[in-house]
């Protein structure tokens, strides 16, 4: 595989078995998309403008891939908020929708079992683990996404949460 930067959603299995990690970079403009390019040399020291590909567990056991990003390494609350899950299913990659984003009805958890084929229950809790991949406090590289978080944050405290 070569190194070259590519656009995030062409990112494929066999790549993130080469290269776990991937970043952003500033060429988005001549790829018509995002870029992204692989990092070498794991474990990183934060997830700041990075990507982690591996297999997360579903609620009946089995593994899918997928790519987690928005992880904050040293902050699990802000973590469990803003963490971003998409999967993998022989062709395309689906991003699971939060709580607070817009698209929730079109990229929630009922969109997102069926994209898999799966029911909610079958689908969540979703278990992940990328302490491997990056040095930072356990509780925000393992956890568990949830159907519907334990509580949900208002738009200002969200905002708070996301302006230090």
């Amino acid at each position: 595989m070569s190194l070259r930067i590519k656009r995030v959603e062409l990112l494929s299995i066999a790549d993130i078995k080469s290269y776990p990690v991937w970043e952003f970079t500033n060429d988005d403009e001549k790829l018509e998309g995002m870029g992204i390019r692989p990092v070498q040399k794991i474990p990183v020291k934060d997830l700041f403008g990075k990507i982690v590909g591996t297999q997360v567990q579903l609620s009946n056991g089995s593994k899918v891939w997928a790519l987690i990003e928005n992880v904050d390494t040293n902050d699990p609350r802000s973590t469990q908020h803003f963490l971003s899950l998409s999967v993998f299913n022989d062709k395309h990659w689906f991003i699971l929708a939060r709580y607070h984003d817009f698209d929730t009805n079109k990229r929630g958890p009922k969109a997102f079992a069926k994209f898999l084929g799966l029911s909610v229950d079958e689908v969540f809790p979703i278990t992940y683990n990328i302490s491997r991949f990056c040095i930072g406090k356990s509780t925000a590289l393992v956890g568990t996404i949830e159907k519907e978080p334990r509580k949900k944050l208002t738009r200002a405290q969200l905002i708070a949460l996301a302006v230090p």
